[in-house]
């Protein structure tokens, strides 16, 4: 993939990066006794902010591809998200 000039290397490690940091962020909530509500909103957060920094910070689109479904899955945590509080909201009426 020297084409676009990313390296195969740096492209496992801009797939391993987000994945790390959902899992710690997932691993702090669990360790904190975090609503499953804010779990996925900070997840989805780190999502966005991947996505955001790899499609302004690398360079000739390297990494477009991964952006694009850290976006989409992003997106899928906020439905998640919002699936948790309309699952939360009759029990507490």
């Amino acid at each position: 993939m020297s084409h676009n000039g990313v390296d195969i290397i740096d492209f496992v490690l801009y797939t391993v990066y987000p994945t790390a940091a959902f899992f710690a962020v997932g691993l702090a909530a669990k360790k904190t006794g975090m609503k499953q509500l804010y779990t996925y909103i900070i997840q989805a957060a780190v999502c966005f902010a991947f996505a955001a920094a790899y499609f302004a910070l690398i360079p000739l689109g390297g990494a477009q591809g991964i952006a694009i479904i850290l976006a989409m899955f992003g997106a899928l945590l906020l439905f998640m998200a919002r699936k948790q509080k309309l699952k939360a909201e009759p029990q507490s009426a």
